[in-house]
């Protein structure tokens, strides 16, 4: 029965497909810049301070449209907010890779962001919707398609990058107009929600103890990961295709800890003492990484090691969000992804003007401050923690079976997608 199973999670439609292959590129956009950071800084004649705003700008952009993706999408449907995703990461990455400016590419990347926060909150509904094989072997190619993309990002970044600078954004502009492409030709429309979605419903969410305690917490947490992930290239002092490699393991282990390693440790020890783990051991090696930017060796270590962590962590808290959160799913995953990716956006350019007034480690220190930091927020939080992990198998969410793709929640609101196909599914029987 197992056998068949996996069997059909893997024979599905050309739709599936076409989408999930898109989600791959999307997801490369995480850390497909890293491997270029330094030669963008270099060759455009801008500080790592001018240039973290590639990150700053992408990430800001995103969070504010997080809260209006579910607005969007349950007015024009599915399909057509995942066209229109694609259509404007076309337009936006091959404007990057045309300019000659690093505020051009940043004010591109901007634009990149609201193009990847409507495909990325969307194409989970349409592969459940279309996928053969029932909802759990749709979340399995989702998630396959979020690691590899995750792993892979940086790995093609620095072969591109290796060529031009402006590889990266060419290459991702011509994979997903081929994306588009397939996405029209193949997939069919897909039915509209049952109810639209008020604009303002992820603001007031953030009223409820629970979801705001997680979201101040993936805010800390945050800021030494995107101060790590926008900071590191610099005093590693690589080529492209090195970084690239370095961000490839990190990638990897990000993606198999995830999906592997992060329910085995929630079984045994719980939902609160895994992450009191993960976000400590994440703080102790971001210390190290401050400590060490002169230490090659110690530095591309730490940076890989931070892989497994930052894997655990993604997965956990995002799942904690959507058991302790008092509302509907959609509304809860648009708040939380709302207050992180605002902390992710401002912590790189922070950083960069810290570098300018004292010097490289002084970043990766506040960041080792700011997760730990984040310890002590969630712990105000851990009987509620409990409190879920020990819940009935329903609540007033449903069943937490359905609480699936919490990977994939952590870069653009799968819970959302989710609940949206579950409901329809729900009223069409």
């Amino acid at each position: 029965m197992s056998s068949a199973a996996g069997s059909s999670t893997w024979r599905q439609p050309k739709a599936v497909y076409a989408v999930a292959s898109a989600c791959v590129v999307s997801f490369m956009g995480i850390g497909l810049v890293d491997p270029i950071l330094p030669a963008l800084s270099e060759q455009l004649d801008a500080t790592p301070s001018q240039v973290s705003l590639l990150f700053t700008s992408y990430l800001v952009v995103t969070a504010v449209a997080m809260l209006g993706t579910g607005w969007v999408s349950s007015r024009i449907g599915a399909k057509r907010t995942l066209i229109t995703g694609l259509a404007i990461i076309v337009v936006f990455a091959a404007l990057a890779g045309l300019s000659d400016s690093i505020d051009g590419i940043v004010g591109f990347r901007a634009g990149w962001g609201l193009g990847n926060a409507l495909f990325i909150a969307t194409s989970l509904a349409v592969i459940v919707a279309s996928a053969t094989g029932g909802f759990a072997g749709a979340i399995v190619l989702y998630e396959a398609a979020l690691g590899l993309g995750i792993a892979a990002g940086p790995l093609v970044g620095g072969l591109l990058g290796n060529v031009s600078w402006r590889g990266p954004f060419f290459g991702v502009a011509v994979l997903m107009a081929v994306a588009l492409l397939a996405t029209v030709v193949l997939l069919d429309e897909t039915p509209g929600p049952a109810r639209r979605t008020p604009l303002s419903a992820p603001l007031r969410a953030l009223r409820h103890r629970s979801l705001l305690t997680m979201s101040l917490t993936a805010v800390l947490y945050n800021w030494g990961f995107f101060t790590m992930l926008g900071y590191a290239p610099y005093p590693m002092e690589l080529g492209a295709i090195d970084l690239g490699r370095v961000f490839f393991a990190w990638g990897s282990l990000v993606a198999l800890f995830s999906v592997v390693a992060a329910p085995r440790l929630q079984a045994r020890f719980g939902t609160a003492p895994s992450l009191y783990g993960a976000l400590g051991s994440f703080a102790v090696l971001l210390l190290l990484i401050g400590l060490s930017t002169d230490v090659r060796w110690a530095l591309i270590t730490c940076v890989i090691a931070s892989g497994a962590v930052v894997g655990i962590n993604n997965t956990l808290t995002t799942q904690a969000v959507m058991l302790v959160a008092p509302v509907e799913r959609p509304v809860a995953s648009a708040a939380y992804g709302f207050v992180r990716f605002i902390g992710g956006g401002l912590a790189p350019f922070v950083a960069g003007e810290m570098v300018d007034a004292w010097d490289i480690h002084v970043p990766f220190l506040v960041g080792a401050g700011a997760v730990a930091l984040g310890v002590g927020v969630l712990a105000t939080g851990h009987r509620m923690l409990a409190a879920a992990d020990a819940g009935p198998v329903g609540d007033a969410h449903g069943p937490v079976d359905d609480v699936a793709g919490e990977l994939a929640d952590e870069f653009g609101g799968a819970p959302a997608a989710v609940e949206r196909e579950v409901t329809a599914e729900r009223a069409r029987a």
